[in-house]
């Protein structure tokens, strides 16, 4: 509230527009105030010569550029006399109207010139050079711009930034503002989601009874999505009950009542499983019962059977001087002999061997097999240890986007199919059911599906348990590979892996071997993480802090959450300096050189590859470091493994710093050491897979740092691993078609 009450007022009319980013709103122009011109800057949005403006900020001295009005907000009115419309039409804001047909159309419609625009475009045909096509542009050009102006202002008083505002208007069109006043709960809606409880001050603002019928649906549908973003594709009624109510501190019977109203209504899906009634977004269920269709389907078609499987796989056992294991070999067979499968299975097991071997026969085939996985560390590593190329699952089915209305398509789909006869999906429990269903959408009829993943890692980020409920149907084919193969050194990594999963205490093990355990708690548990990654460990092992060593973190609050050991890490690692420059958003401070990870998916996001392909898009969990920062412009562009990617002020806020991050944000991943603090966790935090999906992203060394009882009670606690989903009661009952 003090800044808010330090803030100046400047009136006046914009003069020159000297610089424009249309992608992030900022703006640097002059404005006549008072017969005096100052420099204004600011995420303001769009604006034009000649408008009319009322702008909230203060002074600064730029050093380059000298005396700046840095304003935060932006008030715009259209031209009030003659002079300012020809100033405004003049300015090229407008299609087909450059300076002297401005100067026609004023001498012509005089002040009335912008109203004659808006309201009565086929005046403007009288005009030379304009036919009526031309006018309706320039008229529907016009009121989009008072329409976004319009709508900016609006949401302006409730705090919502220009460029937000400018999304909202993208989704919700030119009668934005009256669409808000009827129902401001839009706004929490897809694609905005908005924070619900942002919308629910505007619309107490507006005076909307707390339990009316539209609070109460938004607050059905936000639960849900809620859940969907915490890995859920469906509720239990009374559970959805419980915590709707709860969220929206309303009665249960009054949310029941609109519950029935939105089932009816085709806005909530129901599904009954083994008596309970479960509640569904719609799409979710409509992924789920795709998903079982398709592979229910799947293991009742005929597969084509291969000819003298048993001697090519004795042929490939003698080209490579070994013997596959008995459950190897099964899985080997299965996968050539069945339409689709699941192979699991822990570190060490052989999941990569058996992969090859499945790969080499079905090339012996002449089958045309397409590699993939969730992620682009999961697809490289992936094409490092088969030895062929692997991709994304986005970029095997290649993204088609539509900003306009942020709808997620794929090129490859029901209506183009990908020409491959097999496809290998690795990192399987990462797979979210939106994405899998897209997947089996675009594979042919008679195309094998080979899934292969570690169950006992944490399922997908997005919505979805796919490989654990696929699993635990028992309708889909499946091999678990369980057998530890001993190698030249036996890494403890593996061990203490396998001893995690079967509810063991891992080893302390020692500074000679790959994974050791060091006792700390609470700021001392901080001081030790922190010194192994800046000091000891690059001392000791020869490590690079920051691209071989990373910080996994069960949670993001506290003395080891990612929040406070990245402010040290960055401090320590990457600190401040003349030579390095910097800009400070959303609350972090990006830096030249520092390791930041991507939060969401964005397929606007444009990069160039290492050798000069183009594209566009960045995924959930992508690392990367800072290569050039430019305050001015407030841009990054940053290097994700072989992209390097352009981000704007507009998407500079779905990045985060991440020498430290997430063990969920963390799948997929490999790193050549990890270390893991595990002092003082919350008990909803100490869970069995959360630890083991920690340990098993370590490649040459894993530490875990902390207090020995949390590793015990995170060891022993699998009631965490729960996810409402009824993809398996689908699958059991052939998708319920």
């Amino acid at each position: 509230m003090e800044q808010e009450q330090q803030l100046m007022r400047m009136e006046g009319t914009i003069e020159h527009l000297i610089y424009e980013n249309k992608d992030t709103g900022y703006v640097v122009f002059e404005v006549n105030a008072g017969g005096e011109l100052h420099v204004v800057t600011g995420v303001l949005g769009e604006v034009n010569v000649g408008e009319s403006v009322t702008l909230y900020g203060h002074f600064e001295n730029h050093p380059t550029h000298g005396p700046q009005f840095k304003a935060t907000s932006c008030e715009a009115s259209m031209p009030q006399d003659e002079a300012a419309t020809l100033a405004y039409l003049s300015s090229g804001a407008l299609p087909y109207i450059g300076p002297a047909t401005a100067k026609k159309l004023v001498e012509t419609f005089g002040a009335d010139s912008l109203e004659v625009i808006a309201n009565q475009p086929e005046k403007l045909t009288i005009l030379r050079g304009i036919t009526s096509d031309k006018a309706m542009a320039i008229s529907n050009e016009f009121r989009r711009m008072f329409g976004v102006r319009e709508a900016v202002a609006y949401l302006g008083r409730f705090g919502i930034s220009p460029v937000r505002a400018v999304e909202v208007y993208r989704h919700l069109g030119p009668n934005t503002v009256e669409a808000i006043r009827q129902n401001p709960y839009l706004l929490c809606g897809e694609p905005l989601r908005l924070k619900f409880a942002q919308v629910d001050a505007i619309a107490a603002e507006m005076n909307l009874a707390q339990d009316g019928s539209l609070r109460l649906w938004a607050g059905i549908l936000y639960v849900l999505r809620h859940n969907g973003g915490n890995g859920h594709t469906c509720l239990p009624r009374p559970q959805l009950l419980t915590t709707t109510a709860k969220f929206l501190k309303i009665g249960e019977d009054a949310i029941d009542r609109e519950l029935d109203a939105a089932i009816a209504e085709g806005e909530v899906a129901r599904y009954i499983c083994e008596g309970r009634e479960y509640l569904y977004l719609p799409d979710l269920l409509r992924a789920e019962q795709d998903i079982a269709a398709r592979l229910w389907e799947l293991t009742r078609y005929p597969a084509t059977q291969p000819r003298d499987l048993e001697a090519n796989i004795r042929a490939l056992e003698r080209a490579q001087g070994f013997a596959y294991a008995p459950e190897q070999r099964k899985a080997i067979e299965t996968a050539l002999c069945s339409n689709v499968m699941v192979l699991t299975g822990g570190p060490g097991t052989g999941k990569t061997t058996t992969v090859n071997a499945i790969l080499a026969l079905f090339q012996n085939q002449a089958d045309r097999v397409a590699l993939c996985a969730p992620t682009g560390r999961a697809a490289k590593r992936l094409s490092e240890l088969t030895g062929q190329k692997a991709q994304t699952i986005h970029r095997l089915l290649e993204v088609d986007y539509d900003p306009q209305i942020h709808l997620l398509r794929f090129i490859h789909n029901e209506k183009n199919l990908l020409k491959c006869d097999v496809v290998v999906l690795d990192e399987m429990s990462m797979v979210d059911a939106k994405l899998f269903q897209s997947l089996l959408a675009a594979l042919k009829h008679g195309c094998r599906i080979i899934m292969v993943g570690d169950a006992d890692q944490l399922p997908s980020v997005g919505p979805g348990n796919i490989l654990s409920e696929v699993i635990r149907s028992g309708v889909v084919p499946t091999v678990c590979l369980t057998r530890i193969f001993r190698q030249q050194h036996q890494s403890m990594i593996v061990e203490n892996a396998h001893r995690i999963v079967h509810g063991l205490v891992p080893q302390r093990g020692d500074r000679n071997s790959d994974f050791f355990f060091l006792q700390a708690s609470g700021l001392a548990c901080q001081q030790l993480v922190c010194d192994l990654v800046a000091t000891r460990l690059p001392k000791s092992y020869g490590l690079d802090p920051i691209r071989d060593i990373q910080v996994l973190c069960p949670t993001k609050i506290g003395p080891v959450g990612t929040a406070a050991l990245n402010q040290r890490l960055q401090a320590m690692l990457n600190p401040p300096s003349p030579d390095k420059p910097q800009l400070e958003m959303a609350g972090q401070v990006f830096r030249l050189g520092d390791k930041v990870m991507q939060v969401r998916n964005n397929y606007l996001i444009p990069y160039e590859r290492d050798g000069g392909e183009a594209g566009v898009g960045a995924f959930n969990g992508d690392l990367g470091v800072i290569l050039g920062v430019d305050p001015g412009e407030r841009a990054l562009l940053v290097q994700m493994d072989d992209r390097k990617l352009v981000y704007t002020a507009e998407n500079i806020p779905e990045l985060e710093i991440a020498y430290a991050v997430t063990v969920h944000k963390s799948q997929g991943s490999e790193f050549a050491a990890v270390v893991i603090p595990v002092s003082d966790l919350p008990e909803k935090l100490c869970y069995r897979n959360l630890l083991y999906t920690g340990v098993t992203r370590a490649k040459r060394l894993c530490i875990l740092a902390g207090r020995p009882d949390t590793v015990a009670r995170m060891t022993e606690n699998i009631r965490q691993n729960l996810r409402y989903s009824c993809l398996a009661d689908l699958l059991r009952n052939g998708a319920k078609l």
